[in-house]
Order: C-alpha cells, then sequence, then structure tokens
C-alpha cells in the first residue's frame, strides 16, 4: 500500500496555507510533520483525511484494494477535539466508534489496557481528566483496523509515560505495516522516519 500526495496545496477561509506539498509513504512508514503554528499541518491533515477539500494537487491510496480504496476508507484522523460523548461512558463511546468503523484486533477491554485505562470503561468520558480523555481517544486507533493514522498533536496532554505508551503503539502499528503521518511540536520517540517541514504560503 502506498499513500500518495503530489503537489497538494490548501487552503483555509479561501486563504492559500501551503503548496506544492508532495510525498509517497509505503507499508511501514512513518511522516512527522512540523512547522510554526499556522503554517498548515492541521489543514493538510484534513486535506489528507477528506475533511476538508485540497485546493489543487493530488492526493490518493494505492493498493488498498476493495476494503480500502479511497484514502478517507483507509484513515483514522485523530484531531485536536477527542471526538467523544461527555455523558456516554468511555465504553459506550468506543463502542459507537468501533461500530462506525469496523473491528479491528483489539476489543474494547484490551485497548484500554494498552492505553493505561484498564478499569475506566465503565466511567462517564466527561469524568476523566485531559491525559485520560486524550489516551481514551487514542484507543480508537485500536478497537478498529485502518492502516493510515492521521495525528494532529497526539500527545496533547499526555505525561511522559503516556509519551513512551503512543510511541510504542506507533511502531507496533508500522511494524505491522501500517502508516502513520503525524503533526506534532515534540518529539514522538520514533526512528528512521521522513519529515516534512511546513512554512508559510506568504507572510
Amino acid at each position: 500500500m502506498r499513500l500518495i500526495a503530489e503537489n497538494l496545496s490548501g487552503e483555509r477561509g479561501g486563504e492559500p496555507v501551503f503548496e506544492d506539498i508532495g510525498f509517497t509513504l509505503e507499508n511501514g512508514e512513518a511522516l512527522i510533520v512540523t512547522g510554526p503554528n499556522g503554517s498548515g499541518k492541521s489543514t493538510l491533515l484534513r486535506v489528507i483525511a477528506g475533511l476538508l477539500p485540497h485546493a489543487s494537487g493530488r492526493i490518493g491510496i494505492e493498493g488498498g484494494g476493495e476494503e480500502f480504496p479511497t484514502v478517507a476508507a483507509a484513515c483514522h484522523y485523530l484531531g485536536h477535539q477527542n471526538a467523544m460523548k461527555a455523558a456516554l461512558t468511555v465504553r459506550e463511546n468506543l463502542e459507537f466508534w468501533q461500530s462506525f468503523a469496523g473491528s479491528g484486533k483489539l476489543g474494547i477491554a484490551d485497548a484500554l489496557d494498552d492505553v493505561g485505562l484498564g478499569g475506566l470503561s465503565h466511567l462517564p468520558f466527561g469524568y476523566l481528566s485531559t491525559g485520560q480523555k486524550r489516551r481514551a481517544a487514542i484507543a480508537k486507533l485500536l478497537i478498529s483496523h485502518r492502516p493510515v493514522w492521521l495525528l494532529d498533536e497526539p500527545t496533547a496532554g499526555l505525561d511522559k509515560a503516556s509519551d513512551a505508551r503512543l510511541a510504542g503503539l506507533m511502531r507496533d502499528h508500522c511494524a505491522a505495516g501500517g502508516i502513520v503521518v503525524a503533526a506534532t511540536h515534540l518529539p514522538l520517540g520514533l526512528e528512521g522516519v521522513k519529515a516534512l517541514e511546513m512554512g508559510r504560503v506568504h507572510v
């Protein structure tokens, strides 16, 4: 499988944010996207995910077969917001996302164990701390199989132990043939990754 971007340009509010972005990611590869605030990191991830239209260029996936014919079908998107309902329990939130995105290698209980939230599935999501909420959102990546992970500042709100746990999950995903694209200001504990530094289109 390949994730390919060619001469990709994006806009926000009708104004150009980035242009002529290109990369190719094979199975098992990761791309770390860096740059100052406003340089288009989040916009790029949303364009890749199909949540925003691209102004020009092409983003596509090759080798996804019938299961993953498009980038949108192949990707998990973890944005700044955790996309969970505060009044629902952690388990109820994850059950919803699993029913939406399909099953994965891990059940909900095992996924919560892997992010350090074992035993908390019965709590309303709104009761969790900021870091626990982020870890619950990360569990969404584990309960449904999608080969491409698009992660926008995935370590926001996490402590060092949780940072290390997330790095391990990303390494495992790549080792299993997955692809990771992560926008970040901080090191993610991954080695041998590709890098893309974003800059402003205009000042």
